[in-house]
């Protein structure tokens, strides 16, 4: 391994005496905003990913940040968790890494073991087409095993500071072929006492890395720590209201058992067609279950999923907007219906939060099991938000 480097960077990130009170974070000029992930030149296969994940259209960090991060800048983001950056770093980084040489090429650094995590699944589902192998490192888990995949080697790494670390350290994390660091949430990471771990990592990486800062507040720490580590950064400010959940009622509606969710969503129909209704569910082969067994219960619906071509996807929505079909299983309306809750929770916003922008009102049903409860109490934390259960009289609101 090699020893630890001095950096080659001078200051570029704005360091300088800033009186962080009256610091006005701004987008850099000349970022420009992509608003389709099929604009911004990615791999055919992790397009594929994303659209299979359920992601159909870029948030609006995803929209800014993503160009210049492939690009190899450096970059700075402010962003709360919410407005679709776990599966920001993972598009980016699935873009990046080169699949045919079997080093690390990327380090995740996140505050909790829970993002790390968090990490690693949202980047193993989108980037499934490419057979990328990513390890997460975190506290709590067998050395043994980390030391055995690392040995195996993976592309990429996500982990908590301590334990990635930790294995730099014993020199099975090896660091010559890493090329992009990406701090997530660093200003949770220095709340929690992480510094020295950021900075002795920092150390052992090789001196032309590109750095990737994201962090809902920018404390004077975090300037400081993009003076030292990073070159020229571009900055974007990501406000969390840009994608909302304001103004969208949300429901859930508790079903006993998996089955029995057909026969609650046949007696909501006619409250569906009302207006234009969405039904989201976790996988491609389930959106085809639902599409059939409603077609063949005589239920006109139209059905979208990532594995259709381009143009039929187009045609799939310009009817539905037009008003030819009323009831789409998958993306943007007034009502939202989630047969399944998603799988994490940052795609829960992507799913409802943009009902509020495309209709007037934006009504969300949750269709939740027993051991779903857990996930829905999560989400409701997570967001801030209220999820009642679902009043009689729902056709009324929409």
């Amino acid at each position: 391994m090699a020893a630890p480097t001095t950096s080659r960077r001078g200051p570029g990130g704005g360091g300088r005496n800033i009186d962080d009170d009256n610091l006005t974070f701004e987008t850099s000029p000349g970022v420009e905003v992509v608003s389709s992930f099929d604009q911004m030149g990615i791999k055919d296969d992790l397009l594929r990913g994303i659209y299979g994940y359920g992601f159909e259209k870029p948030s609006a960090i995803q929209q800014r940040a993503v160009l210049p991060i492939i690009n190899g800048r450096d970059v700075i983001a402010q962003a709360q968790s919410g407005t679709g950056k776990t599966s920001m770093i993972s598009l980016t980084v699935c873009q990046i890494v080169d699949t045919a040489v079997r080093e690390v090429q990327a380090l995740i650094l996140s505050p909790t073991r829970e993002l790390a995590s968090q990490t690693e699944r949202v980047m193993l589902a989108i980037g499934d087409f490419l057979n990328i192998q990513v390890h997460a490192c975190i506290g709590g888990k067998s050395i043994g095993e980390d030391i055995r995949r690392l040995e195996n080697g993976v592309h990429v790494v996500s982990g908590t500071p301590g334990r990635v670390c930790d294995m730099i350290k014993r020199r099975t994390l090896r660091t010559r072929a890493i090329k992009l660091l990406i701090l997530d949430e660093a200003d949770e990471m220095l709340s929690r006492g992480f510094k020295d771990q950021i900075y002795d990592v920092y150390r052992y990486l090789p001196p032309d890395l590109q750095v990737v800062l994201i962090s809902a507040t920018l404390p004077h720490e975090i300037l400081e720590m993009t003076s030292k580590f990073m070159t020229d950064p571009v900055r974007i400010l990501v406000k969390r209201d840009e994608l909302t959940l304001e103004g969208i009622k949300q429901f859930f509606v508790a079903v006993e058992k998996e089955e029995w969710k057909f026969d609650t969503l046949c007696d909501l129909y006619d409250t569906l067609t009302i207006t234009q209704a969405v039904i989201f569910c976790n996988t491609k082969r389930k959106v085809d279950w639902l599409t059939e067994r409603m077609r063949s219960n005589n239920f006109t619906v139209s059905a979208m999923h990532g594995d259709m071509p381009q143009q039929e996807r187009d045609a799939i929505m310009s009817d539905f907007r037009g008003g030819a079909t009323r009831v789409l299983i998958t993306t943007d309306v007034s009502l939202v219906i989630n047969y399944d809750l998603p799988n994490n929770r940052e795609l829960y916003i992507h799913r409802i939060g943009r009902s509020g922008r495309f209709g007037r009102k934006g009504v969300a049903i949750n269709f939740v099991r027993k051991d779903d409860i857990r996930i829905l109490r999560d989400i409701e934390q997570y967001y801030s938000t209220q999820i009642d259960e679902m009043p009689m009289n729902v056709a009324d609101l929409i």
